[in-house]
């Protein structure tokens, strides 16, 4: 049930993009088990001077290869998943496309199970009140 968002410069082939987005996506389902057929990407593409960030931020040195990936999903997920997640995220992006695994920044946001309906005006993941 995750949604991720994936942003980076404009300017990458599409196959390129969609390794990024194959990775995030075999790296949720092998650490958080989440299902196979459970995809929702938003892929942003931005331009140079649209897409800021600090090069050496907590000593790691980042170059335009800058991929960011945010997911938002549900908070009951233990601290040791989640770094196996930007583990397996940080491997599997550097396999394909390629990208050193410095330039790889995941964000988690969380929230709870009555935040999400994925259709029909319902809270999918709660009963019917």
């Amino acid at each position: 049930m995750p949604l991720v968002r994936i942003s980076l410069i404009k300017g990458k082939p599409a196959a390129h993009i969609r390794a990024i987005a194959d990775g995030v996506h075999q790296a949720l389902t092998e650490t958080f088990g989440v299902p196979a057929d459970d995809r929702f990407q938003l892929i942003d593409q931005h331009e140079r001077d649209t897409f800021l960030y600090d090069a050496d931020y907590l000593g790691v040195h980042r170059t335009d290869d800058l991929v960011t990936v945010t997911i938002l999903a549900s908070n009951w997920r233990d601290t040791a998943q989640k770094q196996a997640l930007y583990r397996a995220i940080a491997e599997n992006l550097t396999r394909a496309p390629g990208l050193r695994p410095e330039d790889v920044m995941v964000v988690l946001a969380p929230n709870q199970r009555d935040d999400w309906s994925f259709g029909n005006g319902l809270a999918s993941y709660v009963s019917p009140t």
